[in-house]
């Protein structure tokens, strides 16, 4: 996988409450410490979940014929447009549910994590978020079907951890701006999750089509 076929999966990983938890960890009184574990959850789970998406891909290998991508018809063609259908549909439901959207309660509390707390958060963003399962999977779908190594996969999981791991970066290069600005990035993400959705719905139905 190249660098242009690789950049959007990794972006697309972190959007949603994946960016925001790791905007809001730079925010706690230790940001460093509960940051590094957060990138740290977030990169084990993604190595973990593409290997075990490359596995399953080998188990099932041709069980399942698809069909040509040329084909309109096909099994594959039709599972794509019933994606996008409903991708689509969720993106009308967060639009007009957008003047009561609110973040999920659990992110409230994640001002006052510990290092250990920030890990597991890491991990179950990447592990338990469907969409970030489904771009595990075509990654590795596609290692699969071009009989790649896992280690082709690294490029991928490397770029994940570096989205994951901006907010902290930029804390540390831009150390007082970054502390006066990541708490307003904070709240107007917290209070426009139902546009960070929106973005999410739209990548992958370009991702898919």
């Amino acid at each position: 996988m190249n660098g242009l076929e690789v950049l959007p999966l990794a972006v697309t990983m972190m959007l949603g409450p994946q960016i925001i938890s790791a905007i809001i960890f730079v925010t706690t009184p230790r940001p460093v410490r509960v940051s590094l574990g957060f990138l740290a959850g977030v990169a084990i789970a993604t190595a973990a979940g593409t290997a075990i998406m490359r596995g399953l891909a080998a188990l099932l290998g041709n069980g399942v014929e698809l069909g040509s991508s040329d084909d309109h018809g096909s099994t594959g063609q039709i599972i794509q447009y019933v994606l996008v259908g409903l991708l689509a549909a969720a993106a009308l439901k967060s639009w007009l549910g957008r003047a009561t959207a609110e973040p999920p309660k659990w992110m409230k509390t994640l001002m006052s994590a510990e290092p250990g707390r920030a890990f597991k958060v890491g991990l179950l963003l990447i592990l338990a978020m469907p969409s970030d399962l489904v771009i595990m999977a075509t990654v590795g779908i596609h290692l699969e079907t071009h009989g790649a190594s896992y280690a082709e996969a690294l490029p991928f999981i490397a770029l994940t951890v570096l989205v994951a791991a901006l907010p902290l970066l930029g804390l540390l290069l831009f150390h007082k701006r970054a502390e006066a600005a990541m708490p307003r990035a904070r709240d107007w993400l917290n209070t426009h999750s139902w546009l960070v959705n929106i973005i999410v719905y739209l990548i992958f139905i370009v991702i898919i089509l």
